[in-house]
């Protein structure tokens, strides 16, 4: 990692983690049950925060997801993987869920480009536990890849449409009917996954995969 120019002094970087996230309003957001269970919350990154976090986001010019530890990033960015990796989002995370996470393993990979065959309707993997969707796109006026909390494995039969604009989170809990998916877009879209998994294995085994799948595609072998 690289220190980003302008970035705060490092005796300042614990005040930076906390404040850059309104976990407050997580707090206080609802949690909807139907068709399983979910938070959207615009504005999760506080609005003077948005765009240093757009200007320092890593640069990933093809599709698919990317490991963050296999793209290059500045330390004003990896502070906000920080804060979301830290105890105060968890916690808030374990009480709007009533689960406990305390020594689940997490997951981070970061999407720069979507492709139009991305965006399939889908759940996640079982391995995975709760799935968080940080997005980091400005303004956002494409009908296509607005991701959709679905009702059933119909695109068009969805609860919540929810725009990719920088800040807007998403945050589900893994279940054999959390269907969700977008319409087709291509074009720069990027996004933070976060995932807190069953156990270790499985979080390395996730990593080592898209590992392999991204130096692939740097070799022009996938796609």
């Amino acid at each position: 990692m690289t220190q980003t120019q302008g970035s705060a002094p490092a005796e300042n970087e614990a005040a930076r983690d906390t404040d850059m996230l309104d976990i407050a309003a997580f707090r206080h957001a609802p949690l909807k049950t139907k068709p399983y269970d979910y938070l959207v919350l615009p504005g999760f990154i506080r609005p003077e925060w948005q765009e240093r976090m757009l200007a320092c986001y890593p640069e990933v010019k093809q599709g698919g997801s990317f490991p963050l530890s296999t793209v290059p990033h500045s330390d004003e960015f990896h502070s906000l993987i920080d804060a979301l990796n830290g105890d105060e989002f968890r916690k808030a995370v374990e009480e709007k869920f009533s689960l406990d996470l305390s020594g689940r393993p997490t997951t981070f990979t970061v999407r720069g480009r979507c492709r139009k065959r991305d965006g399939k309707v889908h759940t996640d993997s079982v391995s995975k536990i709760i799935t968080v969707l940080l997005y980091m796109n400005p303004a956002w006026e494409n009908g296509g890849g607005r991701l959709r909390v679905l009702n059933s494995e119909n695109l068009e039969d969805y609860a919540e449409e929810i725009p990719p604009m920088v800040g807007s989170l998403l945050v589900f809990r893994r279940a054999d009917n959390s269907f969700h998916g977008h319409h087709s877009f291509d074009g720069k879209r990027q996004v933070i996954q976060m995932n807190w998994v069953t156990d270790q294995d499985k979080a390395d085994y996730a990593i080592t995969r898209h590992s392999w799948t991204s130096v692939l595609k740097k070799m022009g072998l996938a796609s």
